[in-house]
């Protein structure tokens, strides 16, 4: 990518027309935001005009269309605007919304293409955030459909539908996603839906707004629009609805995404499978034990944390222990037996929770940690000789030198032991 600069808009634009779902007429404005605003929807025909994030902790909605939601305050039918804005690299925009879902236009991601085109783009001094794909995911969704993500240098997407209908069928295709092919090869596919399907769903409080105006309606034998506007044009959708769905990671992705009968509900759940492997390597720094005794004042054998593996700074930490049959308590703690004793998987894991307050004090090497209080301490299982155990603590608060954390010790992706910790951070 040429360009890492995020980006808003050059100006202001508005688009105003009905909600495919709530039959609703609503004006959507999208106006420039600074760096690192992100994308924001707010509900201005609300009261105090409530900001809704564009990003996976708000999604309230996956059924025939995606929605987000915050504070009681919901946007529908996003998937449209969003996959524009993504296509074009916008990062930064605010959305203001006099409704409860967005206008679906004619259908399609050409409209707000369009506009946001017709407003122009302005380069903003911050690199933007890339989510990309470092290692192959795979999710599956519940309703059949399946995804793999794989490493790309770029934006695919390889896609197949099937439909028991003669104007569908199986289809398959590959695309690129950039703004000049977005908007060739998928802007002006539109949605669609079944004939049959429209007195159930408006029954149900869907689809109200739907229409040959902006959705292509299928009967038992084929088409009732005039025509479609690219042969496998349900195929382009559905793709162009995948590129909205994974803006929700919250940066430019990057990655092949190879997707068999998607759905909005599959792509949210590949979305937070990308993004939580992208929050794994991002907070990811491994401390040895040279460091590690840089930073704590306990030496063999009462130095219990090996390494660090995981450290997101003031928020949370992950350290590892391996428990080894060499380990000198073994040899009075059920020697017959051998178990951990349980005071020093709380011990071990209050020294990962110092590892996490040594970043917060300046010089580490002028300060100590000294635990005041425990509570609600719970051991579930046994560590025994041959363990690793993973030790996840998080910052609950830290006021001045007094600091609340709460921790879990894992082993094989199981609890074995927890505790809420409170530490004050004195000079040496």
């Amino acid at each position: 990518m040429a360009d890492r600069n995020q980006h808003t808009l050059a100006r202001g634009i508005a688009l105003k027309g009905i909600g495919v779902h709530t039959g609703e007429t609503a004006t959507l404005t999208i106006r420039p935001a600074p760096p690192d605003a992100g994308i924001v929807f707010v509900r201005t025909d609300l009261p105090g005009a409530p900001p809704i994030p564009a990003n996976l902790d708000h999604v309230t909605a996956t059924e025939l269309g995606t929605g987000l939601g915050a504070g009681g305050a919901e946007v529908l039918t996003v998937e449209h605007v969003l996959a524009a804005l993504a296509a074009l690299e916008v990062d930064n925009a605010t959305l203001e919304l006099g409704g409860p879902e967005v206008p679906i236009l004619d259908g399609s991601f050409a409209p707000f293409m369009s506009a946001i085109q017709d407003a122009g783009r302005q380069s903003q001094n911050a690199e933007a955030e890339v989510v990309e794909v470092a290692e192959t995911i795979s999710v599956n969704d519940q309703n059949g459909g399946s995804y793999v993500a794989l490493p790309d240098h770029g934006f695919r997407i390889s896609a197949t539908i099937e439909f028991e209908h003669p104007a569908i069928g199986r289809q398959h295709a590959g695309f690129v996603i950039d703004a000049a092919r977005f908007g060739s090869d998928l802007a002006r596919a539109r949605t669609f839906g079944f004939h049959d399907d429209a007195a159930k769903l408006r029954a149900r409080g869907l689809a109200l707004g739907s229409s040959l105006a902006n959705t292509i309606v299928l009967d038992g034998s084929g088409v009732m629009n005039d025509g479609l506007r690219y042969p496998d044009e349900f195929l382009r959708h559905k793709v162009g609805d995948i590129v909205g769905d994974l803006a929700l990671v919250g940066g430019r992705f990057r990655g092949h995404v190879v997707a068999e009968s998607p759905s909005h509900r599959g792509n949210v759940a590949l979305a937070r499978a990308i993004r939580a492997q992208h929050d794994r390597r991002r907070h990811a720094r491994r401390i040895e034990v040279a460091e590690i005794m840089d930073l704590l004042p306990h030496r063999y054998p009462f130095l219990l944390v090996d390494r660090v593996v995981e450290f997101e700074s003031g928020k949370r930490i992950v350290g590892l222990k391996n428990v080894t049959i060499n380990e000198p308590f073994f040899r009075g703690h059920f020697p017959g037996h051998p178990i951990m004793p349980g005071v020093l998987i709380i011990e071990a894991m209050g020294q990962v929770g110092g590892l996490l307050l040594m970043d917060s004090v300046g010089d580490p090497k002028d300060k100590v940690v000294y635990f005041m209080a425990l509570n609600n301490v719970k051991w579930r299982k046994p560590v025994t000789p041959g363990d690793q155990l993973l030790f996840e603590v998080e910052m609950v608060n830290l006021r001045r030198s007094v600091c609340k954390m709460k921790g879990r010790g894992i082993v094989d992706g199981k609890t074995v032991a927890e505790a809420e910790m409170m530490a004050r951070i004195v000079d040496r």
